[in-house]
């Protein structure tokens, strides 16, 4: 419930908030609050206890596409590696659910992308690192029009409980506000 510091409950809304910006409805957001997974940098969270949780989810609402952190979490953050570990370790489990439900819906199984974590320097040079970024093997490339990336800047401006000093630069020059690479798992 992103609970550190004692915000869960500020958190909750200012997710909701933003992903009312990005045309999420709030019925489509899930916050899963179970005292095994706390909203601490510096905690791993048990890799099959969340596998469970995200199969279960993904069983529930028929998802057939996840798009998660890779090994390095984007920002190092030990919640976000932990989320990784559980996909990556479920991901026999992740395409057998998407067997089932090619079965059932015949839409397909279920894929899984993960975001590419870059070097600080790549991190913060904003739209430069499309040169870099088109030359390098992926197996998506995603590039946000203008719009897109004030959307999502005003999306994240929604987490004020959040925005501490580095935030606010990530806003100004993050690479991810402007593109993202990802991978197939």
């Amino acid at each position: 419930s992103g609970n550190y510091y004692n915000q869960g409950e500020i958190r909750k809304k200012e997710l909701e908030q933003s992903c009312c910006v990005l045309g999420i409805p709030a019925s489509d957001v899930t916050v899963i609050d179970h005292r095994d997974l706390p909203d601490d940098p510096a905690v791993e969270w048990d890799t099959q206890l969340l596998a469970t949780l995200v199969l279960e989810h993904i069983e529930a609402k028929n998802i057939n596409l996840v798009v998660t952190f890779d090994a390095g979490g984007v920002s190092g953050h030990a919640n976000h590696i932990s989320l990784y570990n559980a996909v990556r370790y479920n991901i026999c489990k992740l395409l057998w659910a998407g067997l089932v439900l090619l079965r059932k819906q015949k839409q397909g199984r279920c894929r899984v992308l993960v975001l590419e974590s870059v070097n600080l320097f790549r991190k913060y040079i904003s739209f430069l690192d499309v040169l870099i970024s088109c030359l390098l093997p992926r197996d998506a490339l995603f590039i946000l029009t203008e719009e897109e990336t004030e959307q999502a800047k005003r999306a994240m401006r929604c987490h004020r409980s959040q925005l501490l000093w580095f935030r606010r630069l990530y806003l100004l020059f993050s690479r991810y506000l402007v593109l993202n690479s990802l991978r197939l798992l």
